[in-house]
C-alpha cells in the first residue's frame, strides 16, 4: 500500500484564505493521508497571534505534521528577537505539533533554507548555509542503504526557474548536486506561490522538484490557492495538484 502525503505551503496566517483552509481540512478528514507536510511561511509576520491561529488550525488534525520554517516565520518587527533567537516562535508550534513520518515507502528529511540575515535586501529569498547542508547530508548518509523514496523538504526551491540567468537561492545549486549525490529522489518546496513539478538537473545530477501553491490571499501570476497530494509507492512518486476555486471569506 502506498504512502499518501498532503503537501501545503505558504499558509501565511494573518492573510490566510479561510475557505481554502477549510477545503484542505475537509480533504484531510476524507482522504486520511499518512502525513501533512508544510514547507514554510506558516505566518505573515511571525506575530504571536498569527502563530496562535496557525496552532489552532494545525492542532485539529490527528496525523503526523512535518514543518519547515519559511522566511516569513521569523520576527519582522522585533529585530532583537530576530537576531538573537529568530526561530523561537516557530519552535513553539513545530515542537508542540510537529511529528515524524513512519512509512514503508518514504523518508522525509528537512533542509533549512532560511537565515536571520543575509548580504542582500529584502531578506526573503533562500540561503543554504554549509551548516544546514551538512546536517541534511548527514541525515541522508545515515539512510543511504534504505530503499525508501527520499524526499527533501525545504521552503525555497533550490534551483531557479528553468532558463533563468540567476538563482534566487544562494547555495542552492551546490546543495542540489550534493543531496542528489547522497541519494535524494525529490525536493518539495513552496515560497513562490506557483505550483510546479519538474525534473531538473545541475552538473549531470537530476532529481524531481515539486512545488505547491499558497493557501493565503497572496496569489501570484494568476495561480489559485492549491495543495498537492503526493503518493510514494515502491520508488515511484506521483502527484496530484488540487487547485481551489474558493473566495477569500
Amino acid at each position: 500500500m502506498s504512502t499518501r502525503l498532503f503537501h501545503i505551503s505558504d499558509v501565511h496566517f494573518g492573510v490566510e484564505n479561510p475557505a481554502a483552509l477549510a477545503s484542505v481540512a475537509r480533504a484531510i478528514e476524507a482522504d486520511k493521508p499518512d502525513a501533512l507536510l508544510c514547507t514554510g511561511d506558516l505566518t505573515q509576520r511571525a506575530k504571536r497571534r498569527e502563530y496562535a491561529a496557525a496552532a489552532r488550525w494545525f492542532g485539529q488534525f490527528e496525523l503526523p505534521i512535518l514543518f519547515d520554517p519559511g522566511n516569513h516565520d521569523m520576527p519582522y518587527y522585533n529585530l532583537w528577537e530576530r537576531f538573537t533567537d529568530p526561530y523561537r516562535r516557530y519552535r513553539g508550534i513545530a515542537g508542540r505539533l510537529g511529528g515524524a513520518l513512519t512509512s514503508p515507502d518514504a523518508l522525509v528529511i528537512p533542509l533549512k533554507t532560511t537565515v536571520r540575515v543575509q548580504p542582500r535586501f529584502p531578506w526573503s529569498d533562500g540561503v543554504v548555509t554549509r551548516t544546514s547542508l551538512a546536517r541534511t547530508l548527514e541525515a541522508l548518509r545515515e539512510v543511504r542503504s534504505d530503499s525508501r523514496t527520499k524526499l527533501i523538504t525545504c521552503h525555497h526551491p533550490l534551483l531557479g526557474p528553468a532558463g533563468a540567468s540567476r538563482n534566487p537561492t544562494i547555495g542552492g545549486e551546490r546543495a542540489f548536486a550534493a543531496l542528489v549525490d547522497a541519494g535524494a529522489d525529490a525536493f518539495l518546496s513552496g515560497h513562490v506561490h506557483v505550483p510546479f513539478d519538474q525534473t531538473r538537473s545541475y552538473r549531470n545530477r537530476a532529481a524531481r522538484m515539486i512545488g505547491t501553491g499558497t493557501l493565503s490571499t497572496r496569489l501570484r501570476r494568476g495561480a489559485p490557492p492549491s495543495y498537492r497530494v503526493i503518493e510514494c509507492d515502491q520508488g515511484r512518486i506521483t502527484t496530484e495538484l488540487r487547485e481551489l476555486s474558493v473566495d477569500r471569506a
